[in-house]
């Protein structure tokens, strides 16, 4: 439309040489604008894809002394589409040893007894991605140390920003103890909660 525009105001013999020019140039800025503010196709919304671009684990649980929470962000990528029979899902694997409890005694007992040396690294595997309402319902896998604890038609809550789920684990799940301290006057529950959100792109 833009060009057919200018082509017609260079036809026309009553316009000066200035006013022609005074025209290309608004018209230029119009298209500049125009191109600047368009988004390609492929950003465009379409509610069948979702983006995922952050996997964020978090351990929440109890101890003599009060409650913990251990967390472990993971940048990941990955794309999910939802009406699709082959990539309806999304699998990755996270470092246990970047898990945080906030204090540095806390970080070891954990690391410690998930036994981060023998077993450095976790595996998050979601299946079957389906809607339910204006949520989500999965199968989750989740590989810890060399047990895989499975969930199915788990509920994952959607919000603007993340998708998230949560889980009720117990250390004894894993064929592990509690981490204890000062003789076992201190000590950690055997349950715990694994909280996971899928951050949107």
């Amino acid at each position: 439309m833009v060009v057919a525009l200018t082509e017609l105001c260079l036809k026309q013999p009553s316009l000066s040489k200035m006013k022609q020019k005074t025209i290309l140039i608004v018209m230029s800025l119009a298209l500049f604008l125009l191109m600047g503010s368009a988004k390609p196709i492929s950003l465009l919304a379409e509610p069948n894809i979702i983006i995922i671009n952050q996997i964020k684990i978090e351990i929440l649980g109890n101890s003599t002394v009060g409650k913990y929470k251990c967390d472990c962000p993971h940048t990941f990528r990955d794309t999910i589409y939802l009406n699709s029979t082959t990539k309806n899902s999304l699998k990755s694997e996270i470092s246990t040893d970047n898990f945080d409890c906030g204090n540095r005694i806390m970080n070891k007992d954990l690391k410690t007894t998930i036994k981060v040396t023998k077993f450095p690294k976790s595996t998050v595997t979601i299946t079957n991605i389906k809607p339910s309402g204006t949520d989500f319902k999965c199968n989750l896998n989740l590989k810890i140390t060399d047990k895989t604890l499975t969930y199915s038609n788990l509920a994952l809550r959607n919000s603007k920003d993340f998708l998230e789920g949560t889980v009720n684990v117990k250390f004894s799940d894993l064929a592990l103890e509690p981490p204890t301290k000062m003789g076992g006057v201190i000590k950690v529950k055997n349950e715990f909660v694994i909280h996971f959100l899928l951050y949107k792109l």
